[in-house]
């Protein structure tokens, strides 16, 4: 009852156009569900990957999302110093009125199970990344309601923790060609953060998404603050640190969203008890919005001017 209650707080302070859009207990299931003890962490490779899998290919065909080639499993393969490693990359799309594309990126693996003899062993990534997982499958089920007017394809992408290998993969052999990607949106833990402090990177190379930021941030719930993406910040520059920077990579413009490290950042302690629920749901709702935004305003045309590597 005391979560209900709050629930409905919380749905009566955002702005009329963001109420249902987003549904709390779902988001929150999800992501109980792909940070629980029996997934074994979701290390790539595994057998807790692989259950991860199994839960998001469930709740991308409930959702309703389409399949490339019939299928949403993409596997590739990568070296780890002499063993070869199989990952699974999960696309899924809702086709728009443009042929033009927007990938709404997150990553689904994390660490795994720890070596040390120690009471607690899993590293069950609650906000690292289960949290971006959950914004994607909330932003799919919106749009599935709400038809867009770019193409969006929603990828979950396999090895991030091993070195991007996921959003390599994707590149290397993407589902559409290159050439048809005009935005990436990629959220890697965003419900973790004691100041209500959210973190879009990407406006620094492409300042031309700096007025849907900042359209978005003027009546956003949280601190959605631009910034992390500067090359002369040194370890403070995001741009490459997680799976937005394969597509930089290939000039395709990006928006990353995450929070500061925090405490438990790649700690055995990144459990679902640990994230800011209602910090939580207001960042995907105000990412949300900004995808919103970018669909519906978004020139079809690619940037000018954007600032490269």
């Amino acid at each position: 009852m005391k979560w209900l209650c709050y629930s409905f707080c919380l749905f009566l302070a955002l702005p009329v156009a963001a109420q249902n859009s987003v549904d709390s207990l779902q988001l929150m299931k999800d992501v109980r569900t792909l940070s629980a003890d029996k997934m074994e962490g979701r290390k790539t490779g595994t057998r807790g990957s692989r259950m991860a899998q199994f839960y998001l290919l469930d709740r991308f065909k409930k959702i309703g999302l389409s399949a490339y080639h019939d299928t949403y499993e993409y596997p590739f393969y990568f070296q780890e110093g002499e063993k070869k490693i199989m990952g699974t990359n999960l696309y899924g799309y809702i086709p728009g009125k443009l042929s033009t594309v927007i990938v709404i990126s997150a990553h689904y693996d994390h660490l795994g199970i720890s070596q040390k003899n120690a009471a607690d062993t899993v590293f069950n990534g609650a906000d690292d990344n289960a949290s971006g997982i959950g914004g994607l499958l909330a932003m799919a089920t919106y749009f599935k309601k709400h038809p867009p007017r770019y193409t969006l394809i929603f990828a979950a992408f396999d090895g991030e923790e091993e070195g991007l290998q996921g959003a390599k993969a994707f590149v290397a052999q993407p589902p559409v060609p290159l050439t048809q990607i005009r935005q990436n949106i990629n959220m890697d833990m965003i419900a973790h953060n004691d100041k209500n402090e959210l973190y879009v990177c990407g406006t620094f190379q492409f300042p031309d998404l700096k007025k849907y930021v900042d359209d978005i941030a003027a009546t956003s719930s949280v601190k959605l603050i631009a910034g992390h993406d500067n090359p002369d910040s040194g370890s403070q520059d995001w741009t490459s640190q997680s799976d937005q920077g394969e597509f930089f990579k290939q000039k395709i413009p990006f928006l990353y969203f995450g929070v500061e490290d925090h405490p438990d950042y790649h700690r055995l302690s990144d459990e679902y008890s640990r994230i800011n629920h209602s910090f939580y749901y207001r960042s995907v709702q105000t990412i949300l919005e900004l995808v919103k935004k970018l669909d519906s305003d978004l020139p079809e045309n690619k940037y000018s001017g954007a600032k490269t590597m």
